[in-house]
């Protein structure tokens, strides 16, 4: 509203015109005096005031009105003169400065504005700034603090601009202490509470990974709707879950939450029946489908992974719109269900436009490049999958959602969103065995050197034994191609049981991708060695095992891979293959043929209801054929992390007449892992592996080896880490054993 001041001259103007209706004057002009936000031209239409026609003080009013509403202007006032019509503004000033105290410390101040609604430039409006107050409240109640006061202070900097203070002074957070689940009898207290974002305060609530029981009011009533979808999950069809009732204390600022549940009856599954609009597959390959079948316990979950894997058979097709809609006719009676799918398959769809979003370091190109489907192509869903973990696999984003924005009846564009994450690492380890004393190691990589999507890095192996140096580059897409290039330059320093390796060497590597999950690559090698401090007298007995001096290997290394994996660090799904073969001979002093496969598969036991459970079969084999000189840091040997956990490194090997460790030409190892989930809160997970080596010198089976153990697996603040506790099943007099192993990673 504007000031009745401001109305002081035109109602001078109305008593004219009451006592004289014919002496108001022509309005000849229109002036404003002080208008800086508004162009006259937009102030003319705002004003609507017509020029040769008597002044219409009722007009002039509704135009004050108009400029107040703008939000640009203090005061307002109107005179006429000779029939020149003026408008006088006082203008608020605008926000030449922002600081925020108290609220987003570390963070960009321009971000947490923008976040609260309010930036540098913005006219200052006291309205504004009570939506401000009322946004950062809302913000800190969101994160669980309550009882915020936030005051302002403005300070004038010139008459059209002032510099905005905001003192926040943030509130304290509400603890749950306890939380009541009333007619929870058949799922337990922690089963529920496992799927709620507000929980009871574990007793270690202060450290990491547990819960600090913080309450976060937004998602009170999301956790409802999450503890019945895990009800439905158990089968329980029919549960009904109350909104949670909050009890706070705000002396003490805890609270006591409780939640009212109505379990029903397990349904069990009684027939599923596929109902299409239009038949463009066979209804058998569906149900070949189907995870959740008749005589099975009613899971929604299984409900929503059977509807993704249909949709998924039938978007191979191109078919993008293709909707499934699940129905349920319930029997209380005997607490069965029936299921029927209704699929309705719309039109085949072409790809319209790949849009990427998120990167703000990664080059478009570099996602766009791992993208399997482009603008023209037909829509499939499969491909779209192989993209998500193709993204995935990089290690760059914590998150990659593709979706997908239906354009037309045929057409459809794919919305590739990612979240990055730090993709530079400094990874090391730690351990201490008797014979090796403490070993350490320290990498300085990143995996996406500029966002090129190149990964370099320098490494660092330092133990009594060990002190090596590497430094590599790689480069997976040359020029956005499906070819690869790598280099790499090293020194190495190895102590053995007997002697010290010395080694300096460099490779070059050229890859090409095929398919999806093929790349092929072919590289050269080149490595000048020297094998010096023979222990005691073990240099004559070793003499028909190596050359005296410098000797050098000149390789070709042709290699295969396959990785069809879902994740980088810890895959759930999928399976990892590689083999190269060796031919040294191409110059140099050393001439043989080195074979060596290794590979993995990965299972997620996502069927098991209550088990979260991963198996892992890990396996290598390698075979050296002797065309010339082999030395004897060429063969193999068994051992360690990598190999046999439970034994030192390298210290499995044949040995000759004399007892000399002359390593082996054929050698074989693998594992079988089984990774259970031992926090439905916290990234760890318990393993239990067994693993088995072979090594023999003219054969496999010469020597054989198992061991068994435990191992915990921890995504910490710092990384990935793992506990090995390795136990050797087999050892024989004179094998050096291990019975504890460790190593840790962390991102910058």
């Amino acid at each position: 509203m504007h000031k009745p001041s401001s109305l002081l001259p035109l109602c001078a103007l109305a008593g004219c015109a009451l006592a004289q209706p014919l002496t108001l004057p022509i309005i000849r002009g229109i002036d404003y005096e002080g208008l800086v936000y508004i162009s006259p031209a937009v102030a003319n239409e705002i004003a609507n005031i017509k020029i040769g026609e008597p002044l219409d003080v009722e007009q002039v009013n509704h135009s004050i009105i108009d400029f107040h509403r703008q939000g640009y202007f203090q005061d307002i006032w109107v005179s006429e003169e000779n029939g020149i019509l003026t408008f006088h503004f006082k203008e608020k000033p605008s926000i030449a400065a922002i600081e925020i105290e108290g609220y987003g410390i570390g963070t960009d101040k321009d971000a947490i504005a923008k976040e609260i609604g309010i930036k540098k430039g913005d006219v200052f409006d006291t309205y504004k700034l009570e939506n401000v107050k009322k946004k950062i409240t809302s913000i800190l109640e969101a994160k669980g603090y309550y009882d915020t006061v936030i005051e302002t202070e403005t300070e004038e900097i010139n008459e059209r601009a002032i510099k905005l203070t905001i003192l926040v002074n943030q509130g304290e957070e509400i603890i749950i202490t306890k939380v009541h689940y009333r007619g929870a009898e058949n799922l337990s207290a922690s089963k529920i509470e496992s799927v709620m974002l507000n929980r009871e305060e574990d007793w270690l609530g202060w450290m990491w990974g547990f819960n600090d029981g913080k309450l976060h009011a937004n998602e009170l009533e999301n956790d409802s709707r999450r503890v019945r979808d895990y009800y439905m999950r158990k089968g329980y069809l029919d549960a009904q879950v109350s909104p949670p009732l909050l009890s706070a204390n705000f002396d003490s600022y805890t609270a006591e939450m409780s939640l009212d549940i109505s379990e029903g009856n397990i349904y069990s599954v009684r027939d599923v029946s596929i109902e299409m609009d239009t038949a463009v597959i066979d209804e058998e390959e569906l149900h070949d489908l189907l995870s959740l079948v008749p005589g099975k316990r009613f899971n929604i979950e299984t409900v929503r992974k059977d509807i993704e894997r249909m949709k998924e058979k039938i978007g191979d097709l191109g078919y993008a719109f293709a909707r499934i809609d699940p129905q349920f006719d319930s029997d209380k009676d005997d607490a069965t269900v029936s299921i029927r799918y209704k699929i309705t398959t719309g039109n085949q769809a072409k790809i319209g436009d790949v849009i990427i979003s998120g990167n703000t370091r990664t080059l478009d190109r570099v996602i766009r490049r791992e993208i399997a489907l482009s603008p023209g192509d037909l829509y499939q869903t499969s491909r779209i999958k192989i993209s998500r973990n193709s993204l995935r696999q990089l290690g760059f984003f914590d998150k990659v959602e593709i979706d997908e924005r239906r354009v037309d009846e045929e057409t459809v564009d794919l919305l590739v969103s990612v979240s990055e994450t730090h993709t530079g690492e400094v990874l090391f380890g730690i351990g201490y065995g008797s014979y090796d004393g403490i070993l350490g190691n320290i990498s300085l990589r990143e995996r996406n050197v500029f966002g090129s999507g190149m990964t370099g890095g320098i490494y660092l192996d330092k133990s009594r034994r060990e002190l090596s140096y590497r430094v590599d580059l790689y480069n997976p897409r040359v020029f956005d191609s499906r070819y690869s290039l790598a280099t790499e330059v090293y020194r190495r320093e190895y102590t053995t049981y007997d002697y010290t390796e010395n080694s300096t060497g460099a490779a070059i590597t050229v890859g090409r991708r095929f398919f999806d999950f093929v790349h092929a690559t072919l590289g050269y090698s080149y490595v000048q060695t020297e094998l010096t401090n023979f222990v005691g007298n073990l240099a004559e007995i070793y003499r028909p095992y190596f050359r005296d001096g410098l000797y050098s290997k000149s390789s070709i290394i042709p290699g295969l891979s396959y990785d069809s994996t879902d994740d980088y660090y810890f895959p759930r799904n999928g399976m990892s293959l590689s083999a190269f073969v060796e031919f040294a001979g191409v110059g140099g002093d050393e001439q043989f043929v080195k074979y060596y496969t290794r590979g993995a598969a990965y299972t997620n036991l996502d069927f098991l209801d209550d088990w979260d459970v991963i198996f892992r079969l890990k396996g290598r084999a390698g075979v050296i054929s002797e065309t010339g000189y082999l030395p004897i840091n060429e063969k193999f040997y068994l051992g360690g992390m990598s190999t046999l956990r439970g034994y030192r490194s390298s210290s499995i090997t044949p040995f000759d007449p004399n007892g000399v460790r002359i390593g082996g030409k054929y050698t074989a190892s693998g594992s079988l892992e089984a990774s259970f989930g031992l926090f439905e809160t916290v990234q760890m997970r318990l393993t239990g592996f067994l693993d088995f080596g072979t090594i023999g010198q003219d054969g496999f089976g010469e020597i054989n080896r198992y061991s068994t153990g435990l191992g915990i697996e921890w995504v910490s603040p710092l990384g990935p880490i793992n506990f090995i506790f390795p136990y050797a099943l087999n050892y024989k007099p004179g094998d050096k054993t291990s019975r504890f192993e460790f190593n840790m990673g962390t991102r910058f």
